[in-house]
């Protein structure tokens, strides 16, 4: 029988066991540090405008907006640069986050599985499995991408018609009803995939030493089948269990003012949660046979990805 429950238990002591057995502010501070680089660019930040971002007056005169277009069409070209610029830019830095991140998921891993914090050896000895989870990533990015643009533009194929005509007729709601339902499943399989690999995939890197490609095929073909319905319960949990934690994150970060909320310094206060969830999937592996079994019978020598 698989559990979801049982390695709560387990991810709970050994929580216990990294954190506090012996506490030390330096094992916190550099682990957290490796917590922070693994979950760079995962951030889900909600940034609301309260009310018309121009302001009353510029509601109120409907002059503002008439010399916005205005300069905004005189100045097409110019705009229309700096648009591209401020996207290329955008793309570069999440790709930066993301490179790092992949490298951090493994340092944070080793320090989680070994009990330790260090970060200038697992970045040098991760190089190659951070490189080979980083494409991995960009590539479910560039297919999820083309995904949404093949839907997207079949679907203004087939509301053409009514688009031209200004009118909501059957063509726009198949439209709206099949491209919609389309997209979120595309978007629910991109979840899934980007979940898998967080929690699975980069644990079987680890390991058997594999790139991230051929840890995906192990996953898919080696662990999953049969085993469906204990993702899906693991995945239920982990739902639960999140929201438990982001209710304890949020309390923390209203109690000190914002300062436990802060890029870096969050990962260091909430520390014990990051590692609790790193520890839960771990455990919750482990029950697929000995080999998965990392946490508390690991062979350093078997484990350590080869340098260069």
């Amino acid at each position: 029988m698989i559990s979801v429950t049982e390695p709560i238990g387990a991810a709970f002591d050994w929580t216990k066991q990294v954190l506090f057995h012996t506490f030390r502010f330096r094992k916190w501070a550099v682990l957290g540090f490796c917590a922070f680089l693994a979950n760079l660019g995962g951030g889900s930040g909600n940034y609301r405008f309260n009310g018309n971002p121009f302001g009353r007056a510029a509601t109120q005169d409907s002059e503002v907006f008439t010399r916005i277009g205005t300069w905004i069409s005189t100045h097409l070209a110019l705009v229309i640069g700096l648009g591209a610029l401020l996207l290329l830019l955008l793309v570069a830095i999440g790709l930066v986050l993301a490179w790092l991140s992949s490298r951090g998921q493994f340092m944070f891993l080793d320090g989680v599985i070994h009990d330790r914090a260090e970060v200038a050896d697992p970045w040098k000895r991760f190089r190659e499995h951070g490189n080979s989870l980083f494409v991995f990533q960009i590539l479910v990015g560039l297919g999820a991408f083309a995904i949404f643009a093949v839907v997207g533009l079949s679907g203004w194929l087939i509301a053409r018609p009514d688009i031209a005509a200004r009118d909501f007729g059957s063509r726009a709601l198949i439209a709206l009803i099949a491209g919609g339902g389309l997209l979120f499943a595309s978007l629910l399989v991109l979840i899934v995939v980007t979940l898998l690999v967080k929690d699975f995939v980069v644990p079987i890197m680890y390991r058997r030493g594999l790139s991230a490609t051929q840890a995906f095929a192990v996953l898919r073909w080696e662990i999953l089948p049969g085993h469906g319905g204990s993702f899906v319960l693991f995945y239920l949990m982990k739902l639960v269990l999140s929201l438990a934690a982001a209710v304890v994150i949020l309390l923390g970060t209203c109690l000190t003012c914002c300062l436990a909320g802060l890029p870096y310094v969050s990962s260091v206060v909430f520390l014990p949660v990051f590692v609790f969830f790193r520890a839960y999937s771990l455990f919750f592996f482990a029950q697929f046979g000995e080999e998965w079994r990392m946490i508390g019978a690991v062979e350093p020598e078997a484990l350590a990805p080869a340098e260069g």
